[in-house]
């Protein structure tokens, strides 16, 4: 990553874009908005913390704040991967900006936080974290891909596993998500703006567990890894806070 954070696009496209811009782009600019549904506006909102939003200079040399936002992500669902199957009850939390540069959509990573997974059966607890590569470009085909790592733990206070970070995926081999669209975006709520939508990737494979020191092995079979594409699935159901820079 760069030091300001900037994420390039890795097809080297000139336009980026996320699914809630594709969506707002083509809905709100024209006018032609999905209707806010009434009972969801006033359900359970999440509570965004936009304090981890990017700062103005970490935002791409060019960019005119008053046409950038911040989005905070909740995403709650479920992850299939190898041996272990369990719902994601806490909500991951993906903060970014977007906005243009020279007429072309650009993305600036904020931060990740998740709670840790319990994996069924065992002492083991998967916490998900970014892997280093975001890019929430929405084109007809998918809704963006996205890096992901998954730290392991134990639920139990016992000695570390490994005195380095043990983890499925690393910076250098993550988990390579490319989401596609499962429920269309809808505007959930107008004040603040919060949009709603459901993505998934079933056709991710997943590595063998790194930093796991003599344990790697015995963690491999526990964990069902390595896992071929076909037998995994990461389903999402999100939720996106956005707020203007100025």
């Amino acid at each position: 990553m760069t030091p300001n954070r900037v994420t390039l696009n890795r097809r080297t496209v000139q336009r980026f874009t996320s699914a809630v811009a594709a969506a707002l782009l083509a809905g709100l600019a024209l006018g032609a908005a999905p209707a806010a549904h009434s009972a969801e506006r006033t359900a359970d909102l999440p509570e965004s913390d936009f304090s981890a939003c990017p700062a103005v200079d970490e935002l791409p040399a060019g960019a005119d704040p008053g046409t950038w936002r911040c989005e905070v992500m909740h995403a709650t669902g479920h992850l299939r991967m190898g041996a272990v199957d369990e719902p994601l009850t806490q909500p991951m939390e993906i903060t970014f900006a977007e906005g243009r540069v020279d007429g072309a959509f650009r993305q600036v990573f904020g931060e990740m936080t998740a709670a840790p997974i319990r994996v069924g059966g065992t002492p083991l607890t998967l916490t998900p974290q970014y892997g280093g590569y975001s890019d929430f470009l929405s084109d007809g085909t998918r809704r963006g891909e996205f890096d992901i790592k998954f730290a392991l733990g134990r639920a139990y206070r016992l000695p570390a596993m490994s005195p380095s970070p043990c983890s499925v995926g690393s910076d250098e081999d993550a988990v390579h998500l490319v989401l596609k669209d499962t429920v269309p975006t809808r505007v959930i709520s107008k004040e603040p703006l919060v949009v709603a939508f459901g993505a998934q990737d079933v056709a991710f494979t997943a590595p063998r567990t790194s930093g796991c020191g003599p344990l790697g092995r015995a963690l491999d079979r526990a964990l069902g890894l390595p896992s071929t594409s076909g037998a995994n699935a990461f389903t999402m159901e999100v939720m996106v806070a956005i707020r203007p820079y100025l």
